[in-house]
C-alpha cells in the first residue's frame, strides 16, 4: 500500500511547498515593512506551515479520494464482483483504473457467453419442439379422425392405428435419445466396460444395415481382410451404437452406387482408430464445427425427410467422450465424410 499512497504524497508535498512558500514569503514582507525581520521565526513559522498543509493536505485528500473511490467500490460490489470485493480499496487511481478496466474485460466476456448461451437454449428449444411437434400432430390427427367416425371401418381403423403407433415410437425413440445424452453429460449413465473384438462388431453392424444399404445400392465393406481379432476395451453396446450411427449417417447421406468403408488401424500410446468412409455428399466446412450438437441438421429438409432423431452424432461424441477418448471428422464437399474414432487396445 505504501507505494500506492506515494503519489498523494507528492502531491501534499508539492501543494504544502507552495503554500509555505506564500504564506512565508507574505510573512516577510510583513515584518519588514512593520516590525523587525526575525529569520528564525520565519524559519520556524515556515516548517510549521509545511508541516500542517502536509498533514491536512494528505489527510483531506486521502478521505475526499477514499470517500468517492469506496462509493465506485460499493456500486461495483452490486453486480457481483468477487474479484473487486476481495481487494483493498485503493486511492491510487492508476490501481483503480486497471482494477475498473479488468472488471470490465471479465463482464464482457461474461456478457459474451451468456449471449451465446441464450442463442443456443433458443435453437434448441426451437429444434425439440420442431421434432416433436410433427409426430404429436400425426397422432393426434389419425386419432381425432377415428374419433370422429372412422374408428367404424375396421380396415381404415388398423391403418390409422398403425400409423398413430409409429408416430408415438418416434416419440419414444427422441425421448430415449434425449434422455441418454442427458445421462452422459451428467455421469449417470454407467459404462459396462469388458473386452471384446471390435471387428465382430462392426461386422453386425452391417448385417444390421445390409438391407438398408441395398435401397440405394451403397455396399458395405472393410478396407482390408482382418483375419486375426483386434480386441480393445469399452462398453460393446455402446460401441455398436457409435457405429450404427455413422454407418447409417453414411447411408442416409451416401450417394447411389456409392460405398462405406470401415478401417481400424493401430496407434501410439496402445490404441487403435476406428475409421468409416464414404464417397457421399460431404459437408461444407462452415457447418462441422456444429455437427456435433444436439438436433443440428446440416440439410433440414433433406434429412428429415430422412428420418431419425437429430441426437445420433450428438449421442455419438457422448458416449465416444465417456470412454475418454476422441472422435475426429474429415470432409471435403462432394466428394465424401470419414468420420474416427479412437479406442483402447486390451492389453
Amino acid at each position: 500500500m505504501s507505494i500506492n499512497f506515494k503519489k498523494s504524497y507528492k502531491f501534499a508535498i508539492k501543494s504544502s511547498f507552495y503554500i509555505t512558500l506564500f504564506v512565508t514569503g507574505l510573512l516577510a514582507i510583513l515584518l519588514y515593512l512593520f516590525f523587525e525581520i526575525n529569520y528564525q521565526f520565519i524559519g520556524l513559522f515556515a516548517l510549521a506551515t509545511l508541516s500542517f498543509s502536509f498533514f491536512m493536505l494528505q489527510f483531506r485528500v486521502e478521505k475526499f479520494i477514499y470517500k468517492r473511490v469506496k462509493k465506485i467500490y460499493d456500486d461495483v460490489s452490486l453486480l457481483d464482483s468477487t474479484t473487486l470485493r476481495n481487494q483493498p480499496i485503493t486511492t491510487d487511481m492508476a490501481t483503480l483504473t486497471q482494477d475498473v478496466q479488468k472488471f470490465a474485460r471479465e463482464k464482457k466476456i461474461e456478457i459474451e457467453t451468456l449471449k451465446v448461451r441464450e442463442e443456443y437454449r433458443r435453437e434448441f428449444l426451437g429444434n425439440v419442439s420442431h421434432e416433436l411437434k410433427t409426430p404429436l400432430f400425426t397422432v393426434q390427427g389419425y386419432l381425432s379422425t377415428l374419433l370422429d367416425g372412422a374408428m367404424n371401418d375396421k380396415t381404415i381403423r388398423k391403418k390409422y392405428l398403425e400409423r398413430a403407433e409409429k408416430g408415438v415410437e418416434r416419440l419414444i425413440h427422441i425421448v430415449k435419445d434425449l434422455d441418454m445424452i442427458t445421462k452422459l453429460e451428467v455421469g449417470d449413465l454407467n459404462l459396462e466396460f469388458s473386452e471384446f473384438n471390435i471387428v465382430d462388431v462392426v461386422q453386425n453392424v452391417f448385417d444390421l444395415l445390409e438391407m438398408k444399404a441395398d435401397q440405394k445400392n451403397i455396399m458395405l465393406m472393410f478396407d482390408m481382410k482382418y483375419t486375426k481379432p483386434v480386441m480393445v476395451l469399452g462398453d460393446e453396446e455402446k460401441i455398436q451404437q457409435v457405429l450404427t450411427n455413422l454407418v447409417m449417417n453414411s447411408i442416409k447421406y451416401g450417394k447411389e452406387n456409392g460405398t462405406t468403408e470401415v478401417s481400424i488401424e493401430d496407434l501410439v500410446n496402445n490404441k487403435v482408430i476406428i475409421r468409416v468412409t464414404d464417397n457421399g455428399e460431404g459437408i461444407q466446412q462452415q457447418y462441422i464445427p456444429r455437427l456435433f450438437e444436439r438436433f443440428f441438421r446440416v440439410d433440414k429438409s433433406g434429412a428429415r425427410s430422412e428420418g431419425g432423431s437429430g441426437l445420433g452424432l450428438s449421442i455419438v461424441k457422448h458416449i465416444i467422450e465417456a470412454h475418454h477418448q476422441k472422435i475426429y471428422i474429415e470432409s471435403k464437399y462432394g466428394y465424401g465424410s470419414e468420420f474416427s474414432f479412437t479406442l483402447e487396445k486390451s492389453k
